[in-house]
């Protein structure tokens, strides 16, 4: 399997758990990353992906490649919500965290977990937008990480 290629839920395979440092670390990232795409700050979102990261999803499987795409892309996003006079929240759990089997010697891991986004309009109440499922490869990067490749798996898609 490639960096690049995500397994389909149904098809994982059983891998080597991170150590609890590695999960810890990893949920202090995601739960850092989701708080910069939640506060608008989409350049800084982008900037947590390697230079060439990925991010796709089953609904476009061709995905956005590199940090200066992803920044362009979610500003937009970013500006949609806004327009709209939205709050959106991103709240993840069952998180899963494994050695990269493909990459254990540069420390790469697998991350897979659930994402719930929740917009909320002004004056209006909280409804959910979407349920997720998300695969990640990330890479050390000093003492945190680095979002190599993000697969989304939209729960109401079905190819």
């Amino acid at each position: 399997m490639t960096e690049t290629q995500a397994l389909p839920p149904t098809t994982r395979t059983p891998a080597t758990p991170a150590t609890p440092e590695q999960f810890v670390s990893v949920q202090h990232f995601l739960n850092r990353q989701m708080q910069l795409l939640d506060d608008g700050r989409a350049a800084d979102w982008a900037a947590t992906f390697t230079e060439d990261g990925v991010f796709a999803q089953d609904t476009r499987p061709e995905g956005r490649r590199g940090r200066a795409v992803l920044a362009e892309r979610m500003e937009h996003h970013v500006g949609v919500i806004a327009a709209r006079g939205l709050t959106r929240r991103h709240w993840i759990g069952m998180l899963s965290v494994e050695q990269d089997e493909d990459g254990a010697e540069q420390g790469r891991v697998r991350a897979r977990y659930y994402a719930i986004v929740v917009d909320t309009p002004a004056d209006g109440e909280a409804g959910l937008h979407l349920s997720t499922v998300c695969d990640d490869v990330l890479v050390p990067a000093g003492e945190s990480w680095l979002v190599a490749h993000r697969y989304i798996h939209h729960d109401n898609h079905r190819p």
